[in-house]
């Protein structure tokens, strides 16, 4: 009896073997305990882009037709996993995950990238553009490039410049119709000192502050004003932190740009990082057309949960006013070709 019950272990012990080895049983997916594709014969590469802004915003729209068009091409090898509203970190944090490679890409206003390439500061200078198009027409010509190859020069790629819109004044406070309008006024401004120095010009108290405190600040009267395209007080509802009134200035055109990790760059074998960079540099131009067909409809949003759009602005005050900040510009050649380039 005991002799059978030895066999019947030794039977069941061979059966369990000879079912792991016709792969019944579960095994990394490579060396490194990656995923592998449905085939199940290559490594799928799963990508983080991260941004600040919400998952409806145009940011995020971007972001999911691209990663569709990747995964569609490489046959689901590379995945794109998104993380808006700054989930994976607020914008410096994340242009700084760039060049570290915690994470794989970005879409960005430039104001943080200004902190590796000082150049880009000529973009948030006010009142720089004529009009969206002729803006495009320089970001994307020869003076885009070569800022593309600063930024290259700090393990990012850039891929395609995007945009966030025209940046406009908002407050609890009152209607903003002229410059001294905005005197004495706690505006919060990003963490940009051309921005800080053109709204001291405006006679405005400037506080810098990553967004994600910006609207805690707002909420509490920290601060008054801010300073945003309208997508942006639409989609964060800045009617609900008392902001009573919003003055379509157009101070500066917003800048975006999608970058690229150059470590994430590396890692990706070659078929599969052209793809990824064919259609980070497709996004931009698709990103831009979302925010024109947008920019109306929250100013419409806007209008309609109460708050006070003042559209009948003169500009001319706002752009002398802060005309002295040009001076204070490093590449003052590099600047002379963008305004020369609008002629």
């Amino acid at each position: 009896m005991k002799k059978w019950h030895v066999v019947s272990l030794m039977f069941s012990l061979s059966l369990v073997l000879l079912i792991a080895a016709c792969g019944g049983g579960s095994e990394p997916a490579s060396d490194e305990g990656g995923e592998r594709n449905e085939a199940g014969n290559e490594e799928v590469f799963v990508l983080r882009a991260g941004h600040s802004l919400p998952e409806d915003h145009p940011y995020e729209l971007g972001f999911q037709r691209m990663a569709e068009n990747v995964e569609q091409r490489t046959d689901g090898r590379v995945k794109i996993e998104t993380y808006p509203n700054s989930q994976i970190g607020a914008e410096r944090e994340l242009v700084e995950g760039l060049t570290l490679g915690t994470v794989d890409l970005v879409v960005t206003s430039t104001a943080p990238v200004t902190n590796f390439v000082p150049e880009l500061g000529v973009l948030d200078l006010p009142f720089l553009f004529n009009d969206r198009e002729t803006a495009v027409r320089v970001l994307e010509g020869e003076i885009g490039e070569e800022l593309f190859a600063k930024i290259r020069e700090h393990g990012i790629i850039p891929l395609s410049w995007g945009e966030n819109g025209f940046r406009h004044i908002t407050n609890s406070i009152r209607p903003v119709h002229t410059p001294d309008d905005l005197k004495g006024l706690k505006i919060r401004t990003q963490e940009n000192e051309i921005h800080l120095a053109a709204f001291r010009e405006l006679g405005a108290q400037p506080t810098p502050m990553a967004w994600t405190e910006a609207l805690t600040a707002l909420q509490q009267g920290v601060v008054d004003a801010q300073e945003n395209p309208a997508i942006v007080a639409d989609q964060f509802n800045l009617y609900d932190a008392g902001q009573k009134y919003m003055s379509l200035t157009g101070h500066v055109y917003s800048v975006a740009v999608y970058l690229l990790s150059e470590e994430t760059y590396n890692k990706l074998p070659e078929d599969l990082r052209q793809i990824v960079v064919e259609e980070g540099q497709k996004v931009g131009a698709y990103q831009r057309d979302l925010i024109v067909e947008m920019e109306q409809e929250s100013l419409e949003k806007l209008k309609e949960q109460g708050m006070e759009i003042i559209e009948d602005v003169d500009i001319t005050p706002f752009r002398d006013a802060m005309a002295p900040v040009y001076s204070t510009y490093q590449y003052q050649d590099l600047l002379e070709r963008v305004l020369n380039a609008q002629q």
